[in-house]
């Protein structure tokens, strides 16, 4: 998704959960194909199996649940356990490739249940046996009675026809069920990680590159708090007593400053090759969550609109993702290259402590952000240029920043590898977090849809005219242009003065109005 996001909050807003769901394990039991054929071709009414038993309406609904939302309007989404969408999961990849899955979701740190995935996998292909079984059984009574027939022995393959039917769609029931609980757990399996990526947490990860020099001051250095106020810039007091903590108010210079940054990098990147976009800030539910984001987790940093299935987004990374969601794009329109501003809305749930004081941390603020759809074998090489976007940004900008490797236990669950960028921020005495880039290869693909179909070039067919090469799922790279707030921080920082001006880099002074500096107010 890029740099960290943030997210605007008020009244109307809440953070929710999911209902707990009753363990597959104490309700799914094995169920033989003669007892199932028994029952239903027999003239006498007797008990469904245990297996339909179990997954009736009235046993899911008796089973005890808890329910923690925080509000107590429960939004459409949250009604009912089944999942409103589908990824098109390789199941018979991970079952076969179980080991390095597990060893993957522990390097990971994720709470993913494979073992509970790979149980129900095997339930569903059984419960699929039985459902194909009975169909052709029921198929075998539909033929026997296109002929003549005694009236008595119409009468009984009516009877055993009707039991097939009645018991074949409680069956076919109890597969959707099934079917929706293994999507729901197998969404939790994270992406797969680069085998160059360091194993371990933040600590673990390897830098890149540095990029230019820390800056040396001869004078008593003040951070953009300091010099916001001094320079009349921002306006926190007035924001908290107006939405709360963490918003704030951009003034003077800042707000040029502001547009300043988002021109100049959407200029930057458009003479790239990427199309510039401004995007919806509002999305449905679903297609965040197919883009890997947790609505409606513990802690989550989405908020999402009471009473409805709509999320405010913390990234444009989300309403780009979705632009061509369940499409199949021709393989000559890629890669697909966007680059898109928009105002970005994070909870910032737990965060705390001196390193988000000001405009580090923040409930809402603009970004510029670069999203790429490319064939499979060309996501690395556009990971790269990501990179080098940024670098030189941010190099032409006169910052110094080092690019690190992320280990994986940093690693959100769509990330196949992610770069970060850390920018050394003087009043903070650090590096912060300015952007990333990340590779997701399909991940995001295989749940939003996104399909190319091969050209005829690419394509072994022998049919000359147009391709019938099976469509592949695109891969997906995203990367943070500009996260304004952290610019700010960086401009006024670095680029202070003894007499407590700051210098503006030259090429955001075109886009300034000329201004080459800001100077403390006259009082």
């Amino acid at each position: 998704m890029g740099c960290p996001y943030c997210c605007f909050g008020g009244a109307t807003f809440h953070s929710l959960k999911v209902a707990a769901m009753p363990s597959a394990a104490s309700i799914f039991r094995p169920i033989s194909r003669t007892t199932t054929v028994d029952m239903l071709l027999t003239r006498q009414t007797r008990p469904l199996p245990l297996l339909v038993r179990a997954l009736s309406s009235p046993a899911l609904q008796s089973t005890p649940t808890t329910t923690t939302a925080v509000s107590s309007t429960t939004s459409p989404s949250d009604k009912g356990t089944k999942p409103q969408w589908k990824a098109a999961i390789d199941f018979k990849w991970i079952r076969d490739n179980r080991e390095a899955v597990a060893a993957n979701v522990k390097n990971r740190n994720s709470n993913a249940n494979l073992d509970l995935v790979l149980e129900l996998y095997e339930k569903m292909l059984n419960l699929q046996k039985e459902v194909e079984w009975l169909r052709g059984e029921r198929n075998v009574v539909a033929n026997k009675m296109k002929g003549k027939l005694e009236q008595s022995e119409r009468q009984k393959l009516i009877e055993q026809g009707k039991n097939l039917k009645d018991g074949l769609a409680s069956l076919e029931e109890d597969l959707l069920r099934l079917t929706d609980e293994l999507q729901q757990e197998a969404q939790s399996i994270p992406n797969m990680t680069h085998p160059d990526v360091p194993i371990g947490g933040e600590d673990c990860s390897a830098v890149k590159k540095m990029v230019g020099s820390a800056p040396k001051f001869a004078f008593p250095i003040k951070d953009h708090l300091n010099l916001g106020k001094e320079l009349d810039l921002f306006d926190f007091d007035s924001a908290a007593e107006v939405s709360g903590s963490k918003f704030y108010y951009l003034k003077n210079e800042a707000v040029m400053l502001e547009m300043a940054l988002i021109n100049w990098t959407l200029t930057e990147v458009t003479r790239r090759g990427f199309t510039p976009l401004m995007t919806p800030e509002i999305v449905r539910s679903s297609v965040l969550e197919k883009c890997g984001f947790q609505p409606r987790a513990e802690n989550t940093q989405v908020y999402s609109i009471e009473g409805t299935d709509q999320c405010l987004i913390g990234t444009a990374e989300i309403p780009l993702g979705g632009i061509h969601m369940d499409s199949i794009l021709p393989e000559t329109s890629l890669p697909v290259k966007y680059i898109a501003h928009s105002h970005c809305f994070r909870t910032e749930a737990g965060a705390a402590g001196a390193a988000t004081r000001g405009l580090y941390r923040v409930h809402q603020f603009s970004k510029v952000e670069m999203f790429i759809l490319c064939r499979p074998q060309d996501s690395d090489m556009y990971l790269e240029e990501l990179i080098a976007i940024e670098e030189d940004l941010y190099a032409s900008l006169g910052f110094h920043f080092k690019i690190l490797d992320m280990a994986s236990g940093d690693l959100g669950a769509p990330a196949f590898r992610k770069f970060d960028v850390e920018a050394w921020m003087p009043g903070l005495g650090r590096y912060g977090e300015i952007s990333s880039a990340s590779n997701c290869t399909d991940y995001q693909s295989r749940r939003l849809g996104i399909r190319f179909r091969p050209s005829e070039l690419s394509s072994t067919s022998p049919k000359k005219g147009k391709s019938n090469a099976s469509p592949q799922f695109v891969h997906t790279l995203n990367a943070t242009a500009c996260a304004v707030p952290r610019m700010i921080i960086c401009l006024l920082e670095n680029f202070q003065q003894d007499d407590g001006s700051v210098i503006i880099p030259e090429p955001l002074r075109p886009f300034m109005g000329g201004v080459k500096c800001i100077t403390p107010k006259s009082r």
